[in-house]
């Protein structure tokens, strides 16, 4: 096994990849510390990691708020006695707005947005590294986007919050490996689920166009001709949480089925 008893901490970890990378994690043999603001949301998935025989500890986290994240790794550190992986994993949420329609409200929600990417990224950072660092080495993994590095109208908030997490994790990179502590990324395109299928679904709706035909221009505009997965994103973290990448630090790794070359 890729993990074997191993402790990861799964940032975001929410009903949808973040689910998909906890049992990921622990059919590798990972014990995982859920981390989430809606205690439910990761109870839930707990359980369902129990039922493959590991440990998980579900922790209702908000990532922007210092304290709950202190507590996060202190609850983590206390329950296993070390942290082997973190996995930045929460996806902020994106409002599409043009710069010239944003009003006071929506210049709120902006800056939210790159609060959950880049500064979520590093409080998690902040306060589980130095727990790696004492046990003399670790591996963070960044869930970034292929919007860190290529940007849409209307995404602004969405492009502008993952680039500065992906440059955060370069940095980190120089700052941590040293003491043993690796830092990558994974920047994942369009990942097919349901949240996906409601997007392609109201943005065909918007220009008047079927479904279908909407599908078929975004299927159209990658290599392989589809759309990647939620458990082929999970692969790509598993990698670089695992020692199979144990010489490899500030690296990107591109989930987006061929959409973009760089």
């Amino acid at each position: 096994m890729l993990l074997e008893d191993r402790v990861v901490i799964i940032g975001g970890a929410g009903p949808g990849l973040g689910r998909t990378l906890a049992l990921r994690c622990a059919r590798e043999g990972a014990h995982v510390v859920l981390a989430a603001r809606t205690l439910a949301t990761v109870e839930a998935i707990a359980a369902d990691v129990r039922k493959l025989g590991r440990r998980a500890l579900p922790v209702a986290t908000d990532v922007i708020d210092r304290d709950q994240v202190r507590v996060l790794a202190e609850r983590a550190f206390d329950e296993y006695g070390k942290i082997d992986a973190l996995v930045n994993a929460a996806f902020p949420p994106t409002h599409r707005k043009n710069v010239l329609a944003m009003d006071d409200e929506y210049l709120d929600l902006w800056r939210h947005c790159i609060d959950v990417a880049a500064y979520g990224t590093l409080l998690m950072s902040r306060f589980v590294a130095p727990l790696m660092v004492s046990a003399g080495s670790g591996s963070i993994v960044n869930l970034t986007s292929m919007s860190s590095r290529i940007a849409y109208g209307g995404r602004s908030d969405y492009a502008a919050g993952k680039a500065a997490a992906h440059r955060l994790g370069w940095a980190l990179a120089d700052e941590l490996g040293p003491s043993g502590v690796r830092v990558n990324a994974v920047a994942p395109g369009l990942i097919w689920s349901s949240v996906l299928e409601d997007w392609i679904a109201t943005t065909a709706r918007d220009e008047g166009i079927s479904y279908e035909s909407m599908l078929e221009r975004h299927v159209q505009s990658m290599a392989l001709r589809r759309i990647a997965t939620e458990d082929e994103v999970a692969s790509a973290v598993l990698f670089f949480a695992s020692d199979m990448s144990s010489g490899i630090t500030g690296a990107t790794l591109d989930v987006n089925a061929g959409q973009l070359f760089q």
